[in-house]
C-alpha cells in the first residue's frame, strides 16, 4: 500500500484523536468537521445561485448569440470547423525531442 505524506500525517492525527479521547468523542469530532463540509458547500452554492444569475453555459445569451445562425461569429454551430478550430486543442508529441535532449546530457528537474 502507498501512502502520501498528507495521507500519512491525516491517519497518525487520528490514531492519537483516536488514542487520546476514545472512541466517543472521535466520532463525534469527526461527525462536526463533516457537518461544516455540507454547511461550507451549502453556503457556497447558495452564494453562487444569488450571485451569478446564469449557471450554465447553455443558458448564457452571449454565448447564444455567438451561435446565432443569422449572424453570429460561430454559425455553422457549436461542432461546426470554426468552433473546432478555434475552441480544440492539439496534442504534439514531443517525446522524441526529450530523449534526443536526455542523450546529448541535458538533465531536466520534472
Amino acid at each position: 500500500m502507498k501512502m502520501n505524506r498528507r495521507g500519512f500525517i491525516k491517519a497518525c492525527g487520528f490514531m492519537a484523536g483516536y488514542a487520546v479521547l476514545g472512541v466517543n468523542l472521535t466520532k463525534e469530532a469527526v461527525a462536526s468537521s463533516m457537518n461544516f463540509v455540507g454547511l461550507r458547500q451549502k453556503s457556497v452554492y447558495d452564494a453562487d445561485a444569488k450571485i451569478y444569475k446564469v449557471r450554465k453555459s447553455q443558458d448564457n445569451p452571449m454565448i447564444a448569440k455567438i451561435y446565432d445562425h443569422k449572424d453570429g461569429f460561430l454559425h455553422e454551430g457549436p461542432c461546426g470547423h470554426m468552433s473546432h478550430h478555434l475552441l480544440h486543442t492539439h496534442y504534439v508529441d514531443r517525446s522524441a525531442r526529450l530523449a534526443a535532449l536526455k542523450a546529448k546530457g541535458f538533465k531536466f528537474n520534472l
